[in-house]
């Protein structure tokens, strides 16, 4: 039995959960909706919006095979609550803050489970990744452009979650704000509704 995940340093976390990038698969897709599916019989009727983000819902590009799951909530429902069905549902908490919760499921002594997510518990409207997921879905010249950077950085930082992250931090900003602006309020609505978004739509950054 190896060391528990709770007692490994981050450096220990980083070298047995490595970068890892491969080609497009159609599967992530349907990981997505099965997943979605289960979450939402567990969640509060009509009360959330379930998303595919991520580079796994950016068609045709290298992703690192990890599902990426947005899960907004209205201010009138509590995130601990929410959290703690999450929780029910086979998550593990990975980090919080007063208004967003992040959490993955998939994660083992021995490294990857076959399957892998990770989901954020946000308030709506507090969604960037649908804007850029949809810029680069309709923009391919661009998702490419993504691809080749996430490319270039990736054995640099094969074992530097943090630092691949910022480093990408620059493209994924300004493209989220090329989006808002072609898009403008396109996920507004939602913050009134309370909506489900439809399982089966792909909805990224990663």
């Amino acid at each position: 039995m190896g060391k528990p995940l709770s007692e490994m340093t981050l450096e220990e976390l980083w070298e047995l959960f490595p970068i890892l990038l491969a080609e497009h698969r159609p599967e992530w897709g349907e990981w997505y909706r099965e997943e979605s599916s289960r979450l939402a019989k567990a969640l509060p009727a009509g009360k959330f919006r379930l998303s595919h983000i991520g580079s796994t819902a950016i068609e045709g590009i290298y992703a690192k095979p990890i599902v990426d799951i947005l899960l907004e909530i209205p201010e009138n429902i509590a995130m601990d609550g929410i959290g703690k069905i999450v929780q029910g549902c086979g998550y593990l908490c990975m980090s919080e803050e007063k208004e967003r919760k992040s959490f993955n499921r998939g994660y083992t002594e021995r490294g990857f489970a076959e399957r892998v997510f990770h989901l954020h518990l946000r308030r709506f409207g507090d969604n960037d990744e649908l804007y850029f997921r949809d810029y680069l879905n309709g923009h391919p010249e661009t998702a490419k452009a993504y691809e080749a950077l996430k490319l270039s950085l990736w054995k640099r930082f094969e074992h530097n979650r943090d630092a691949y992250t910022q480093a990408k931090g620059g493209f994924v900003r300004e493209y989220t704000a090329r989006a808002k602006a072609e898009y403008g309020s396109r996920y507004g609505s939602a913050k009134e509704k309370g909506s489900l978004e439809n399982p089966g739509r792909s909805s990224g950054e990663d």
